[in-house]
């Protein structure tokens, strides 16, 4: 039988969260990173993306989930089953974020027939004094912030706020309450999932009027006040072609960061696909091709992949947890 010839890593092509749906969104993805996006209040690319609605595409405008269904195995690995695990997004906080919390696996199955989204967030620009929202204030009981979302700007006072500088990374786990502040610009990697459910939106209202919706029961149901994580400290991994760092290793993604890569060489995973997001210029070469890609693009890793070679100042690289 003749063997199959390995796939090659591609680029992928954003879909956008914009307008109503990202209200606290700007210019900034377009300014800097060269996004093809046209709405002033755009908050997220989704750089990968299965979503119902926001699929990232390839080059020629084919889903992502329609280039999975053709050659699944290859794709993504021997021991990715079940649901696409991952989605990855640029995030631009113009204005702050709704405080917000998600469900897990059980909850969010039960209640929503969905994964349930546990996250990480990677700093890549903030303005002097931005900050997040990074859970809730030791001590405070189920009792006072039931109590406080019942007044509104009282949850303000509870929220445990934290200050952000580029290079920061911050794991939230499902049932953590969260906010991105306003001047800040950010990589995020999660679970394929699209549920959110908000306690509090600072009272902001549209032109008329309007506020957006919030879930204070289904909030109240799934957050917990024993949170109280620092941001991560990278763990340096051995690398002769570039300094390299574990950010994170997780039952559901494991997330590196790469620097001053000249010519790094890479080889298929089989078990797993993988996901650069390049933060500076970058060129791949594979089977005598050479890529040039500009910051900001991310390019899928099939798990069956021919071996190439990265050059690049900066980059992540995502990967499903096995």
């Amino acid at each position: 039988m003749e063997k199959m010839m390995a796939l090659h890593p591609f680029p992928l092509y954003p879909a956008f969260r914009c307008g109503k749906a990202t209200p606290w969104g700007g210019f900034a993805l377009r300014r800097i990173y060269g996004k093809n996006t046209t709405d002033p209040h755009t908050g997220e690319s989704l750089e990968m993306s299965v979503i119902p609605g926001l699929e990232s595409t390839d080059q020629y405008g084919v889903s992502l989930s329609a280039l999975i269904e053709r050659n699944q195995r290859d794709m993504l690995g021997s021991r990715i089953e079940g649901p696409f695990p991952l989605l990855l997004k640029l995030i631009d906080a113009h204005e702050k974020l709704s405080v917000q919390v998600h469900p897990d696996d059980p909850y969010a199955a039960r209640h929503e027939g969905k994964l349930g989204k546990t996250e990480a967030w990677v700093i890549l620009r903030s303005e002097p004094g931005a900050q997040l929202v990074y859970g809730i204030k030791e001590g405070t009981t189920p009792e006072a912030l039931r109590r406080a979302c019942d007044n509104g700007k009282e949850i303000e006072s509870l929220l445990r706020y934290v200050p952000v500088r580029p290079g920061d990374v911050f794991y939230i786990p499902s049932g953590m309450v969260h906010a991105i502040g306003a001047g800040v610009m950010l990589y995020e990697i999660q679970q394929s999932s699209d549920i959110t459910y908000r306690f509090y939106d600072w009272d902001r209202a549209d032109a008329q009027g309007n506020r957006r919706e919030l879930h204070i029961r289904q909030a109240l149901d799934v957050a917990r006040l024993d949170l109280q994580p620092e941001a991560v400290k990278p763990e340096t991994i051995p690398d002769r072609y570039c300094r390299h760092e574990k950010l994170l290793d997780t039952r559901y993604f494991r997330l590196e960061r790469l620097f001053d890569c000249e010519n790094a060489p890479f080889d298929a995973k089989h078990t797993h696909f993988s996901v650069l997001t390049l933060l500076t210029d970058g060129v791949i070469r594979c089977e005598n091709e050479t890529f040039s890609f500009p910051a900001g693009q991310t390019v899928f890793i099939p798990a069956e992949c021919a071996p190439f070679s990265l050059t690049c100042g900066l980059c992540l690289i995502a990967s499903p947890g096995v």
